[in-house]
């Protein structure tokens, strides 16, 4: 029996267990970091693919974002251009929207498809003042706003929260929030030191205690190695997380990461497909990076694992135009909408 035939074997196997209910324990994952190759690497897709059509079905759940405040944040993410650490980067600067822009850019995300609409705002978050209480205060109006005036569900991705302002966001309409483990706990202090990933956890704690979904990913693509993706998946699992932003590192020049390597694109396919095979049930999102990283090979994500997708623009990058997107997904048989939430006992 050739490798491929004895691998396809091994996944197909693997694929069934985890359809059946099974989770992966971290060494099993590991032994999947191991395969190489592209033919190898497409056999793994194909068993994530499996897992995800019959864990998830075949809609692509559509998101989209708008930065309301941007630029001259007091934390050091290395991988951010948005960072007042990081002066040299040609990054836009600007104070907090006003409910007006954002309702029109919602009223736009809509009509392009999307269902869900995320309010995203540079700084450390509302706990620590990150925004003062106006502000914070009319970004619960515009939420308001946006559930009475318009037919898509607003997200925020504000940084740390209280429980107390858990709550508030909650109280205010918020079903999602955004808020990015972005690493593995061991990975994490050496693109972040202002805060810690303890401090992140927190806020999905203080989230779910709410009744409010987490939005909770990372980043590929930093430096980490394949035992910190693991990690961060396991972690991720651990915190029931319903919906997982996976970013590929687009790097800015002037920001601490600026001269990494992009990913190759069967390397982010594999972390993809290690991902919804480890986190079978879960949005598994395509997020930042996915039209530089991936260029052409961008619909073999969906075959790797992923069923959903952040469509227009980024934070402070462009992304492709949403028509391409729909193209994207009708060309494979998928529709966009609303991906089911997996529910925890």
């Amino acid at each position: 029996m050739s490798d491929l035939k004895a691998l396809e074997f091994w996944l197909t196997d693997l694929s069934d267990r985890v359809i059946a209910g099974e989770d992966l324990d971290r060494d099993t994952a590991l032994a999947l970091t191991e395969i190489d190759g592209q033919d190898a690497i497409l056999l793994l897709c194909a068993a994530a693919d499996r897992v995800r059509h019959a864990r998830c079905g075949d809609t692509v759940d559509l998101c989209s974002i708008v930065n309301v405040k941007s630029g001259g944040c007091s934390e050091n993410c290395g991988f951010c251009s948005q960072s007042a650490h990081h002066p040299g980067v040609d990054s836009p600067v600007y104070s907090l929207k006003t409910p007006d822009e954002i309702l029109a850019q919602a009223r736009a995300a809509e009509s392009a498809g999307a269902k869900r609409f995320c309010l995203v705002s540079q700084g450390r978050g509302p706990k620590y003042g990150g925004q003062p209480a106006q502000e914070f205060s009319q970004i619960l109006e515009t939420v308001q706003r946006i559930i009475d005036e318009t037919n898509i569900k607003p997200c925020c991705a504000l940084g740390e929260v209280t429980p107390e302002q858990a709550q508030q966001l909650a109280a205010a309409g918020v079903t999602r929030y955004n808020h990015n483990l972005e690493a593995s706990e061991n990975f994490f202090p050496e693109i972040v030191t202002t805060h810690s990933w303890q401090d992140r956890v927190a806020t999905v704690k203080n989230l779910k205690a709410a009744g409010i979904q987490a939005c909770t990913g990372g980043i590929f693509g930093m430096g980490e190695s394949w035992s910190d993706r693991v990690d961060l998946a396991l972690a991720l699992r651990e915190l029931e997380v319903e919906s997982i932003p996976l970013n590929l590192l687009n790097p800015r020049e002037g920001t601490p990461l600026g001269d990494r390597d992009r990913l190759s694109p069967y390397e982010a396919l594999k972390a993809i497909a290690i991902f919804r095979l480890m986190l079978p049930e879960r949005i598994l999102r395509y997020a930042g990076g996915r039209e530089v990283v991936m260029g052409e090979l961008q619909n073999l994500g969906f075959q790797a694992g992923m069923n959903a997708m952040l469509i227009g623009h980024y934070l402070t990058t462009m992304g492709q135009p949403p028509d391409r997107d729909h193209a994207m997904l009708e060309s494979m048989g998928l529709q966009g909408g609303e991906a089911p939430v997996p529910e925890f006992h």
